[in-house]
């Protein structure tokens, strides 16, 4: 689909972030959206909110899942939170359930939720699951939606395995070295993944899960988030507006442009060469270009 097009059936990648307080989804989309500014909020009206007002609101445990979050710095993303749905209650769960419902039936494409991103943390007060998790991958049908479970503040749990391998003798440098890769180890056969993948009950199991270490850290990379969210969407049009919208990663663009548009201008029989000089390139450059729609070519 051309970019013109393509912006005017969606005018925003929509995202739903769940997450307890303090899990780090702020964080994770200030990455996301490669700032470290907050967002910008608007109504369901399209109107700006006074950060005053809502953080009034927020001290009265007020708060509108409706409401969108909108980075300056790329504004082709729409973001909404859960805020409060950590509470466990039936009420902040049933507006959540809700809005999932309303937002997978909305008639403009542009105003549904594309993906949803869990956030469970994995700081040591935290690991346990929380009943509104449970409740969620139990009883919530996102139709659909996919949903990806993002377990951050991994690195937590690089220290337990350096205490662990320090009692073990391990110097202080290979330990160092060596907790990361123990901590994913640990991780792979501990109580979360078979909570959520495996407890019997879990009729909405999530399409995958990342471990985001270190996102507070100037150099935080969300680049496997990217990946993950674009390899999960089946639709090839939001994958196309996903890839295209994201700002993290040039070579993901890049993959997507040679395997999705480029393959389809070759054959076994034809040099790449040929093709993308020959008489079709700009139809190619085109093609390639709906990666690429904030890139201006000159043929």
């Amino acid at each position: 689909m051309d970019p013109s097009e393509l912006r005017e059936i969606f005018e925003h990648f929509r995202i739903l972030i769940i997450g307890r307080a303090n899990a780090g989804k702020t964080t994770i989309l200030q990455r996301v959206c490669k700032t470290r500014e907050n967002p910008e909020i608007y109504n369901s009206a399209g109107e700006k909110i006074d950060p005053a007002v809502l953080m009034t609101s927020r001290e009265r445990g007020a708060h509108d899942i409706e409401n969108e979050m909108v980075f300056r710095n790329n504004p082709g993303f729409v973001f909404h939170d859960s805020r409060g749905f950590e509470a466990g209650g039936e009420s902040e769960f049933d507006k959540v359930k809700a809005f999932i419902a309303s937002r997978s039936k909305e008639r403009r494409l542009s105003d549904r939720i594309h993906i949803i991103w869990y956030c469970i943390p994995m700081d040591e007060d935290s690991r346990s699951f929380t009943e509104a998790e449970v409740k969620f991958f139990s009883q919530c049908d996102t139709g659909s939606i996919p949903v990806i479970v993002l377990f951050t503040k991994f690195d937590a749990l690089y220290d337990d395995e350096f205490a662990e391998l320090m009692s073990k003798g391990v110097s202080r440098k290979d330990a160092e070295a060596l907790a990361p890769q123990h901590a994913k180890e640990a991780f792979a056969n501990g109580p979360q993944l078979k909570l959520l993948y495996n407890r019997k009950g879990n009729q909405r199991p999530p399409r995958c899960h990342i471990c985001l270490p270190d996102m507070d850290k100037d150099d935080a990379d969300c680049g496997l988030l990217i990946e993950r969210t674009a390899e999960t969407l089946n639709d090839d049009t939001l994958k196309q507006l996903f890839v295209s919208t994201q700002r993290t990663t040039l070579e993901l663009c890049m993959r997507y442009a040679v395997e999705r548009s480029l393959a389809l201008h070759l054959d076994s029989t034809q040099a790449i060469s040929s093709r993308i000089f020959g008489k079709t390139n700009s139809q190619i450059i085109d093609d390639l270009g709906k990666w690429f729609p904030r890139t201006t070519v000159r043929l």
